[in-house]
């Protein structure tokens, strides 16, 4: 049997390169158990949220999964890199001067609502057995569809060019790297994410997080 003091949820505030699986391996260990899962992945150049579930409460993984997620982050324009971020190197940046504030925050207005978002391909999607982002780093290409997703509020909150700051709520299966693609691709510059941190899934908040050092403790 388990004991119920062992069913638990638990908000990790997750490190700046370290996978989603990293942060499940280490509480294993700091927990001394086997059964704890992540309930939604964050990339490894992302930090923030990470909600975690031991025991019988990783029968709600799905529930958690499926909350709404807000993200805030930062996104470069006039460049773009492959994986969309910097896991991959950026291109020679092209001239912005042209572009307006005014022009920024219409072309995230364009995003808010239903739309139709490709992942992208140095993601953990699976196609044909084998994850996108194995295919892209063997520089093969993958074919991903497009799926519905709901941007609730696509917010620029700061613009310091080439420098744009965002805060995003959206739906489960959003990836912010392909939105700052698109918005780079609305621009008519391009665009890569820089930053991105997340703040908030469902009712649970990265101010209630603790980090691993202080879970060790």
């Amino acid at each position: 049997m388990t004991n119920a003091s062992e069913d638990r949820v638990l908000l990790i505030n997750k490190p700046l390169e370290w996978t989603s699986f990293d942060v499940v391996r280490k509480v294993r260990g700091i927990l001394k158990m086997k059964k704890v899962g992540h309930a939604g992945t964050l990339d490894p150049l992302a930090t923030g949220l990470l909600i975690l579930c031991t025991g019988k409460m990783t029968k709600r993984i799905e529930e958690f999964q499926a909350q709404e997620k807000e993200y805030t982050g930062k996104m470069i324009i006039g460049q773009t890199t492959p994986s969309y971020d910097l896991e991959t190197e950026p291109t020679e940046p092209v001239s912005y001067s042209h572009i307006s504030d005014k022009e920024i925050l219409a072309a995230a207005k364009v995003f808010e609502g239903e739309i139709d978002q490709v992942p992208p391909l140095h993601s953990a999607i699976k196609v044909d057995g084998k994850r996108a982002y194995q295919l892209a780093r063997a520089g093969k290409e993958a074919e991903l569809k497009s799926r519905k997703v709901t941007i609730s509020k696509f917010e620029i909150t700061a613009i310091s060019l080439p420098e744009v700051s965002f805060r995003v709520v959206c739906s489960k299966g959003t990836y912010i790297r392909s939105l700052a693609r698109d918005f780079g691709v609305e621009l008519g510059v391009g665009a890569y994410l820089a930053e991105l941190c997340r703040t908030r899934i469902g009712d649970f908040t990265l101010k209630d997080a603790t980090s691993l050092e202080e879970l060790a403790q």
